[in-house]
């Protein structure tokens, strides 16, 4: 890389803030998939591009993998600051990416790329922040092992370790929908529908035997977060609250996946993310945190009339 390391150590701050730039899409994503929130992600480029005005860049011999490494180690910084893990905070839900059509931005399809929906940021939050890094940057972006150890102070052996370890907490996890996306959208508007009517036998049958209900009212709510498992609890949960709830829904992509938004004339009370495995909803993903929800803009004014 003889061009581009002379370009790094002749270019000034201007042309190093380029490539930053040209690079913060993919960066983005990067700290999305580790950190499960675009507020975050953005805190931790913004991090990154400090750290970047400190940096001997004599020693970089290519920048999109420097800039990639130095995200995802920004990222494991937070990780460890936040303290306790979300495995052990029942209910946490990562911040979803939304559109009512069923297309997205070039912008958020480089943000999903690789299918990330809200179940598999669930799982990844469950790893230890090594393991999240690994899997992440090999798996998902192909940085070889040699890079990443150096950022967790393991060897590329131990680092190949972490991300197999990383897998095998995946493997046989529900966190990615198995169906194309108009055989989503089918099974969701049917729970819809049958939510709407608070048709418990209906309910049954469009739901997993065993489906998880997430609820994330968020921290200032006061509410606790909720999980509810089961076919008949989550059925009886819709049947009872979907005839006022369901009347605000309309379908959304949710994470790249067919989804549900709720808005009001006062603006979006709550998104939620479905996986659909086998035809049935196997995860139910409610996000009411006004915090998550603060940032989201809606093509329609009423989505769901």
């Amino acid at each position: 890389m003889p061009d581009e390391r002379a370009r790094i150590e002749t270019g000034g701050m201007e042309w190093f803030a380029d490539r930053f730039e040209e690079h913060r899409p993919r960066l983005r994503a990067v700290a999305y998939r580790m950190l499960g929130s675009l507020t975050d992600a953005d805190d931790a480029l913004q991090e990154a591009w400090i750290r970047t005005t400190r940096s001997d860049r004599s020693t970089i011999e290519n920048v999109d993998g420097w800039l990639i490494t130095l995200v995802g180690r920004v990222c494991v910084d937070m990780l460890r600051s936040r303290g306790a893990r979300r495995e052990d905070v029942v209910g946490w839900l990562p911040e979803p990416v939304v559109s009512t059509d069923d297309t997205l931005d070039p912008e958020h399809a480089t943000l999903l790329a690789d299918s990330v929906g809200m179940a598999l940021l669930v799982v990844l939050e469950t790893l230890d922040p090594h393991e999240r890094l690994a899997f992440v940057l090999h798996d998902m972006f192909g940085v070889p092992f040699d890079q990443i150890g150096p950022i967790v102070g393991r060897s590329p052996v131990a680092a190949r370790q972490l991300a197999s370890r990383a897998r095998r907490r995946l493997r046989g996890s529900s966190a990615v929908s198995d169906a194309d996306l108009p055989t989503q959208r089918r099974v969701v508007d049917a729970f819809l529908v049958a939510a709407r009517a608070g048709d418990f036998a209906a309910l049954l049958e469009v739901l997993d035997p065993e489906v998880v209900f997430r609820v994330d009212a968020g921290a200032r709510s006061g509410l606790a977060p909720a999980l509810l498992r089961g076919r008949a609890d989550v059925a009886q949960h819709a049947a009872l609250h979907g005839p006022r709830f369901a009347t605000l829904c309309g379908p959304a992509l949710v994470n790249g996946a067919a989804g549900v938004i709720a808005t009001t004339p006062h603006g979006v009370l709550a998104v939620v993310g479905m996986t659909v495995i086998s035809e049935r909803i196997i995860e139910i993903d409610l996000v009411l945190d006004p915090v998550k929800l603060a940032g989201l803009t809606i093509t329609e004014e009423h989505p769901h009339s």
